[in-house]
């Protein structure tokens, strides 16, 4: 039997055009010093009419709240209880929020929402957070085995007898302000606009219809911040700072796959991370959902049928060329957007950084963040079966301490000069 519905048509506006009275809905200043000056941004689900931006707060889970809503699960008008969700520690403000077009991708004040705009949810416009910061532990094996081999030792603050890291952590929904996304990428707005409507199915039509509305948020994965140390410190260059920047791969980071180095480079960030808060610094873990290069889990696990079953086997010099084959292109994660989570938290220089890849490393330079040491994955954590995976990348442009690591000359002489990402 069907459950009883709980949605009411009634209240659902369309708003492909702009109001002819330009309405009351409260504007936006990107970029403003002031919260309040900046405004609110509202995805109302009750009163479209009343929303200032594009598209659905936590846009990656839209669909399933909209089948909650058909279900009868869930009632649309619902609103948020924010009350004791405030951030468990206070980032923020920091120069770069004010910089234009410094900041493109995420709402820097998105984690300040719930509180600030109070008497606006009072009045019944839907002001939520985009971002939350809380506190926890991480416990891994690899943490374990770190400690057995006495490479990090437990001081009861940062690292705990049990194994237990306490961090503060921070999850992160995306939101585009399209004019800086069309700038930082070097588009026109209005294709950039064009492109996101037609590609997405036509799913969002103000991105066509709408000029006046600037912010979008995407149905796309967000990003989580585990810190190590003084929150507090983080953006002080005096104080050092080491850092992974690491992007989604499911089947390493949870399931333990041993055809990539993911997870184990991922672990080696978090000790380099866990090191260095215990030495009286930072550490910082970024973990961006862009599943496979962010073209998706179903062409990555294509790429392995093509690239095992190809004439010779897997090599190095066919290893982009497979995943080009499958998706037209060899990666979508745009690093390009990548550095606003380091401008979200005031940071100025990496001291060490945990990564291989020229792309994050330029993308972060050319925000005029210094990074003063690049730190390779040690030979020993490299899986047997990931060899390929490492010997393309490195000839296809990655850091690597020494050039006669390149084993494979072939995959040099086929890729060189491409700079591809992790």
């Amino acid at each position: 039997m069907k459950k009883n519905k709980t949605s009411n048509p009634s209240h659902i506006v369309l708003t492909s055009h702009p109001p002819k009275d330009g309405g009351n809905v409260p504007k936006i200043e990107w970029g403003a010093e002031k919260l309040k000056s900046r405004g609110p941004l509202i995805a109302s689900m009750a009163d479209r009419a009343s929303s200032n931006v594009i598209g659905a707060y936590a846009g990656a889970y839209s669909v399933y709240r909209a089948v909650s809503v058909a279900t009868g699960d869930l009632d649309p008008l619902h609103v948020p209880d924010l009350h004791n969700t405030a951030p468990a520690e206070p980032i923020g403000p920091h120069p770069q929020w004010f910089e234009e077009n410094r900041i493109v991708s995420l709402d820097p004040w998105g984690h300040m929402a719930g509180a600030a705009f109070d008497d606006l949810r009072q009045k019944g416009l839907d002001v939520r957070p985009t971002i939350a910061v809380t506190k926890a532990h991480i416990n891994m094996p690899e943490i374990h085995e770190a400690v057995a081999a006495g490479r990090l030792k437990p001081d009861g603050k940062i690292l705990k007898e049990n194994g237990d890291v306490r961090v503060t952590k921070a999850a992160i929904d995306p939101v585009w302000h399209l004019p800086g996304i069309a700038h930082r990428l070097d588009v026109d707005e209005n294709d950039l606009r064009r492109s996101l409507f037609e590609n997405s199915g036509g799913m969002f039509p103000e991105l066509v219809t709408r000029p006046d509305l600037k912010v979008f948020l995407p149905p796309i994965g967000g990003h989580t911040v585990y810190m190590m140390g003084d929150v507090s410190t983080i953006h002080d260059p005096s104080v050092p700072l080491g850092c992974r920047l690491h992007d989604e791969c499911n089947g390493s980071d949870v399931f333990g796959s041993d055809i990539c180095t993911c997870r184990p480079y991922l672990c080696h960030g978090i000790e380099i991370a866990i090191e260095t808060a215990q030495a009286g610094g930072n550490g910082l873990i970024i973990y961006n959902r862009k599943e496979g290069r962010a073209l998706g889990e179903v062409a990555k696990f294509l790429v392995y049928n093509a690239r095992k079953r190809q004439e010779g086997g897997d090599s190095a010099a066919k290893y982009f060329e497979r995943t080009e084959c499958v998706a037209g292109v060899q990666d979508m994660r745009f690093q390009e957007l990548m550095p606003d989570i380091f401008n979200w938290l005031g940071i100025t220089k990496i001291d060490r950084f945990a990564s291989m890849s020229d792309m994050k490393h330029d993308a972060i330079a050319s925000h005029g963040i210094e990074i003063v040491e690049r730190i390779p994955i040690p030979p020993e954590l490299i899986p047997a079966d990931a060899a390929v995976e490492m010997e393309a990348k490195k000839a296809a442009g990655y850091f690597v301490p020494d050039e006669d690591q390149i084993a494979d000359k072939d995959a040099l002489k086929d890729v060189q000069g491409r700079k591809l990402d992790e």
